[in-house]
């Protein structure tokens, strides 16, 4: 019921936006925000200042600072604040809405004031639904945008690093720093890939073990739709970050490339592990259909057996139930008794029959 509640929601936001002018910015998720939680790293190499924003305005102080800053804003429901502070960074309309409606593809967007990037950031709460939510980036010449969702994230890391002094992360650019940014969130994809090779696992051992329930379609079909939501968010990261590798931009130095060539190496190998699980969920349900066959058959095998032994029996107690007078048989004072061995002698030597054949 919740699902169905935040895909009405978000289908309504979608809707507003229908005739509007391009760049009218308009939050297309669910999560929302009480209020709009900023905080900032300011930082030379030997000096770091960090903190709280409390208010939209105190961040516009960051863009023309000479030090290297980086502001993380959450809660993308606060569209006019977040369009106040990009307007002031020289953001443009479009870039805007990108950051505010969450259905975007993961995309890179290059301007001669800044670049932009656009990605998702996964992850399994602790029910063990995947999460997946957008974050985008604006490089400028000193400083780094970053706009989340809502709280939480997987650059506390990256944080922890910004702590030392004289660091690679300090001493270096802010495309160094967006660097480090990607890179946590890619390595966080490594979890996430793992998480979902274990759940397809578990329901392959349960299907071998023959321990599958009624509820296991269900459990392939969400794994498929699952699949399919993390490689539309991590496939086309493949072109985002080859084109940052190759970007002639002039806040990305020559330095840097090799960095982002590595996280390239990275997407393409966890795009390879999600294509092994993709197939091994396809080839989930025909194992599925296969042990449902086969269960079938058992069943068939074992009401054919028993039927076959009775046919005989029914034979004989057919010929005998018939309504005739001269019938020898009948008068023998131990007929009774000689039918009822002949027909276990039947019995037990078909199933003697049916074990030497290995059918039983």
């Amino acid at each position: 019921m919740a699902k169905q509640n935040k895909s009405k929601k978000r289908n309504s936001n979608f809707k507003k936006q229908i005739g509007l002018k391009p760049g009218v910015p308009i939050y297309t998720g669910h999560k929302e925000a009480k209020t709009l939680d900023i905080d900032f790293h300011n930082y030379t190499a030997d000096v770091l200042t960090t903190g709280p924003i409390n208010k939209a305005e105190d961040t516009f102080k960051f863009a023309t600072t000479t030090d290297k800053s980086w502001i993380n804003l959450n809660g993308l429901n606060h569209t006019d604040a977040i369009e106040g502070i990009c307007l002031h960074f020289q953001i443009h309309p479009l870039s805007i809405a990108d950051i505010v409606h969450v259905g975007q593809r993961p995309k890179l967007d290059e301007h001669p004031e800044y670049i932009f990037v656009l990605l998702k950031m996964l992850h399994y709460d602790v029910d063990g639904n995947l999460v997946n939510e957008q974050v985008s980036f604006v490089l400028g010449t000193n400083f780094l945008l970053t706009f989340q969702e809502a709280e939480g994230d997987v650059f506390n890391g990256v944080r922890e690093r910004l702590k030392v002094d004289q660091s690679r992360i300090r001493s270096l650019g802010q495309d160094y720093l967006l660097y480090t940014l990607i890179d946590a969130i890619v390595d966080n994809y490594y979890l996430v890939i793992e998480t979902l090779g274990n759940k397809v696992e578990a329901v392959e051992d349960m299907l071998f073990k023959g321990e599958s329930d009624e509820d296991v379609t269900l459990q392939i079909q969400e794994l498929k739709r699952e699949v399919l939501r993390v490689r539309r968010s991590i496939f086309p990261m493949r072109e985002v970050i080859n084109r940052l590798e190759k970007s002639e931009h002039g806040f990305i130095t020559k330095g840097t490339n090799a960095y982002y060539r590595d996280v390239y190496e990275h997407i393409i190998q966890i795009i390879e592990n999600i294509d092994i699980n993709r197939e091994m969920i396809w080839g989930l349900m025909d194992m599925h259909m296969t042990a449902i066959s086969n269960k079938m058959n058992q069943v068939m095998k074992v009401l054919t057996i028993i039927a076959t032994i009775f046919i005989p029996l029914t034979f004989i107690a057919g010929i005998y139930g018939m309504n005739f007078d001269n019938m020898p048989e009948l008068h023998y004072a131990n007929a009774y008794y000689i039918l009822w061995t002949v027909m276990i002698a039947i019995f037990i030597g078909m199933l003697y029959f049916f074990k030497r054949k290995k059918w039983l």
